[in-house]
């Protein structure tokens, strides 16, 4: 199933996005259909008000959700053509719900930075509640995937140690348009991941080439604090990035930023000064 937040007139309401239609569940978001025990029965048989495919404006999927956890350095070719070792733990860090925004919006251009770059990824969303999960129970707790682009402010990033002042801006980051659903016993994904600006071919990896794949992420995660339904997890991206060009390359005022992956969607943003 195809599970997403459209914003309407009258509010924002959780759907179902069939081939003809988008059917409203009930919650306001998705993150209010999640908290549910049974959500994805649910999803699969509600019949609530239609919406028409063209012109859905989609919010981001969760548009407020408790955590949103990154990933650095965790696709294995990149890294071995960087010359360093596989990591033996994923590197973490986080952002804030503010930095969201929907699949087709415009992306603001962080204040003060002149070196915004792209960073195609798989968003995982989390659809119950787990601590110090077994991978079982990591992979059971997976509600599905998402569209990530973690936008970055590089000279913010590189101003310390700690990354997150680069990569938390306010409406910087697509995520969307919508959730594909998955089934616990579901392998893990592997589909080919894409960015493209001003329709230059910028990045492009298998999600299968993730060294910690989404599964290992959330029972890691799940040791250090609960994850709840809604969270999402960006799991990081592989070889492109315009820091690493020579010379570099960053996304301006006009650019157009396409995220998509294979079989779950795209993200479609024109970058705005704020």
């Amino acid at each position: 199933m195809r599970l997403a937040t459209i914003r309407t007139a009258d509010g924002t309401h959780a759907v179902r996005v069939d081939d003809d239609a988008a059917v409203e569940l009930g919650p306001p978001d998705l993150g209010a259909l999640l908290r549910r025990p049974d959500w994805r029965a649910e999803a699969a048989a509600a019949d609530g008000p239609r919406h028409e495919i063209a012109g859905l404006d989609y919010a981001p999927p969760v548009p407020s959700p408790e955590k949103i956890v990154c990933v650095g350095l965790n696709y294995r070719n990149h890294i071995l053509e960087m010359g360093r070792e596989l990591p033996e733990h994923p590197t973490l860090f986080a952002k804030f719900a503010r930095a969201q925004v929907g699949a087709y919006d415009p992306v603001v251009l962080p204040a003060g930075s002149d070196a915004v770059d792209w960073e195609a990824e798989l968003g995982v969303i989390v659809g119950a509640e787990v601590r110090h999960a077994t991978p079982e129970q990591a992979r059971a707790a997976i509600a599905g995937y998402t569209v990530v682009n973690d936008v970055t402010a590089r000279d913010f990033q590189y101003r310390s140690p700690q990354w997150l002042q680069g990569k938390t801006f306010e409406a910087s980051t697509p995520v969307g348009p919508w959730l594909v659903t998955t089934e616990p016993g579901d392998a893990p994904l592997s589909a080919e991941l894409s960015c493209s600006v001003d329709g230059e071919l910028m990045q492009k990896a298998d999600t299968g080439d993730l060294v910690f794949d989404p599964a290992a992420l959330v029972a890691y995660i799940s040791q250090i604090v609960t994850l709840v339904p809604g969270d999402m997890i960006a799991t990081g991206t592989p070889g492109g990035v315009g820091h690493a060009r020579k010379p570099p390359r960053y996304l301006t005022e006009g650019s157009e930023l396409v995220t998509r992956i294979e079989g779950i969607g795209e993200c479609r943003n024109t970058l705005v000064r704020g």
